[in-house]
């Protein structure tokens, strides 16, 4: 059971926050990272994501964090918890989407407090360490599922809605984000009572997370206190999208269609955005649509029989993943792919460019993971395959800064 607690947020003293926020470090390409550079001087994007390189770049890192908090451009709030409501559109349909920002205690998959779904990568930690290291500050919360079957969360982020936002904005997706604090004793309280009956499940930031633990384990139990955003897993505004796998080599269209045949219903259709739509809208097990740069597109729903080329030893957790039998099966028995063929994109425009420039021998295109599946496999203590879930919108970096404990 999560134990949270306030927090005193370093907040942008300017509210212009479309000018200085940025998304998390993992979801900005180069060119946006050259953008927000020349957007303003003060953008996050220095901090979660320094252009310098190497020892110079974390050192520039801390420096720049330092220099905003003695100038003025950072301001520290009292203590609070505050709840976070994202307005968006998607698919033209209206959503909302709120959470708590909260610090909490970081605790070891083990005590089944608090379950991670992902592998984390060397690399990625190495760079979020230095990073924690230099400004002693988390810029993005870990984004975490809870149940909340009776709706007593969500009633008390309502409740918590009916005051004033203390600063609202909306970033360049047009998310509309409105940010209410949280001070009153009996409010906090029931706040804390409502978390701390539930466990929590990662949905985003496994990275942060394994800091998180790194950064205790070097500075002890204080060390430990980390920045959480905690959302009902019931809500309709919990959107998990697809990743699309990019794929460098690979079949053409005839040739998937043989290797695919008897195991899958087959249907041709006219373009990749169709075979998206299509495969997207199968209650099939598993189904998947492929598209060629050429043109000609394939959406592919798996028949029965086909689970029988599982590993005997897989999973039931795994085995109910689209993304780990597309890379299990598909790839690696049907289509003879090797992963390191394999890339990401977390939008179908981006799938679509890749075909149209003809940068990619094909694009897969996905469905979305079921919110149900990623508690299981977290419950079985598995890891999804990389990639296998996009929870849309993402969180701002900057938006609350939690300072360290220690």
């Amino acid at each position: 059971m999560p134990e949270i607690q306030p927090f005193p947020a370093i907040t942008y003293a300017d509210k212009a926050l479309e000018r200085v926020l940025a998304p998390p470090y993992d979801v900005i390409p180069p060119p946006l990272q050259e953008e927000l550079y020349a957007r303003d001087a003060r953008n996050i994007v220095r901090v979660v994501l320094n252009k310098t390189a190497g020892d110079a770049g974390y050192a520039e890192v801390g420096e720049t964090f330092a220099g905003w908090l003695a100038d003025g451009t950072l301001r520290h709030e009292d203590p609070a918890l505050y709840v976070v409501e994202q307005s968006f559109q998607w698919e033209g349909r209206a959503h909302t989407r709120v959470g708590l920002y909260a610090r909490f205690r970081a605790e070891d998959p083990e005590k089944r407090i608090v379950l991670p779904h992902e592998h984390t990568r060397k690399g990625p930690k190495e760079d979020r360490w230095r990073v924690l290291n230099a400004t002693r500050a988390n810029f993005s919360p870990i984004f975490m599922m809870v149940p909340d079957p009776a709706g007593r969360l969500a009633a008390l982020q309502t409740a918590a809605m009916s005051d004033a936002p203390a600063f609202e904005y909306t970033d360049d997706g047009g998310v509309g984000h409105r940010v209410f604090r949280v001070d009153e004793p009996e409010r906090v309280a029931a706040f804390q009572e409502a978390l701390g009956a539930v466990k929590a499940y990662i949905a985003d930031g496994h990275h942060r997370y394994a800091t998180a633990l790194r950064y205790r384990d070097a500075n002890g139990p204080e060390g430990a206190w980390t920045l959480g955003y905690f959302t009902p897993m019931e809500a309709p505004g919990l959107l998990v999208l697809p990743y699309h796998r990019i794929l460098s080599s690979g079949p053409s269209l005839a040739e998937a269609r043989r290797a695919l045949e008897g195991k899958f219903l087959l249907n041709e259709v006219k373009d990749a955005r169709t075979a998206e739509a299509d495969a997207g809208q199968s209650t099939m097990p598993y189904a998947f649509g492929l598209a060629w740069p050429e043109g000609g597109a394939l959406v592919a729903e798996a028949l029965p029989e086909v689970e029988d080329l599982f590993a005997e030893a897989t999973p039931p957790s795994l085995r109910a993943l689209d993304t780990y039998f597309f890379h299990q099966v598909v790839l690696a028995k049907l289509l003879g792919v090797s992963e390191d063929a394999v890339s990401y994109v977390h939008s179908f425009n981006e799938a679509q460019e890749a075909l149209e420039r003809k940068t990619c021998r094909l694009a897969a295109l996905m469905r979305g993971t079921p919110v149900r599946q990623i508690v299981d496999v977290a419950e079985a203590s598995e890891s999804m395959p990389a990639k296998s879930t996009f929870f849309h919108p993402k969180l701002p970096s900057g938006l609350l800064i939690h300072p360290l404990v220690v």
